[in-house]
């Protein structure tokens, strides 16, 4: 038992040991990627529907000076991007990313900043064909001073919209209730109340009714407390 223990005590220490130097070799191969790096236009293209096609996107970046060029295809979410997350984490100082246009990176105006912001904090420059350089020239500030308002503008517009929304509905729907909608109907709540009054556990009752244990624990004191009134 005891030469056991030591032979598993002995086995962690040279994982660990492998861990640690396999981390000081990633470290070492990043520093020396950083000293030899060789400023680089890197391109990446996407489409976002089955029916596109990435050849008009890659031919455009590549006259216009691309190198290197990442290719994401449509795969049916709208979050997964790996080629993307690849091309962000090789850029270094002094490279630039080209992308056609702006939604070919971003959703939105807000995460197109964001990843701009990024970018420019680290010295990389973005070049978006049909708008131009976000960069620390005069022009490439003017340009994010632009887009930083329109984030805002954008941001506030959907604000606007949700605030006349609530109160359209508040104004004609007799059935509208504020904040987050409820998940069970009260038959469920009131099925689950009775099945604790018989005996059963919260897990036995998360397993039979699928609420869940927080939920159930804070409608029975709600229940409780209607029923002592």
């Amino acid at each position: 038992m005891k030469k056991r223990q030591k032979n598993i005590k002995k086995d962690k220490i040279v994982d660990q040991f492998e861990f640690d130097e396999f981390q000081k070799w990633k470290i070492e191969k990043e520093r020396e990627r950083i000293k030899n790096h060789v400023p680089t236009i890197y391109g990446y293209a996407r489409v976002s529907t089955r029916d596109q096609h990435l050849k008009p996107q890659v031919k455009q970046l590549k006259d216009s000076g691309a190198q290197k060029i990442y290719q994401e295809k449509w795969t049916g979410t709208t979050t997964s991007r790996p080629e993307f997350e690849k091309l962000i984490s090789v850029l270094l100082s002094g490279d630039t990313l080209m992308v056609t246009k702006l939604d070919r990176f971003a959703r939105n105006t807000q995460e197109a900043l964001e990843t701009v912001e990024n970018l420019k904090n680290r010295g990389v420059k973005v070049h978006i064909l049909n708008m131009g350089f976000f960069d620390d020239s005069p022009n490439g500030k003017l340009m994010f001073t632009m887009f930083s308002a329109f984030a805002q503008f954008e941001r506030d517009l959907i604000v606007s919209r949700t605030q006349e929304g609530k109160a359209y509905a508040k104004k004609y729907d007799p059935h509208y209730k504020d904040g987050r909608p409820k998940k069970f109907t009260e038959e469920q709540v009131e099925l689950a109340w009775e099945l604790r009054k018989q005996g059963n556990t919260y897990k036995m009752i998360n397993r039979k009714t699928g609420i869940s244990i927080k939920t159930l624990q804070r409608r029975f004191n709600e229940l409780k407390l209607k029923d002592s009134e």
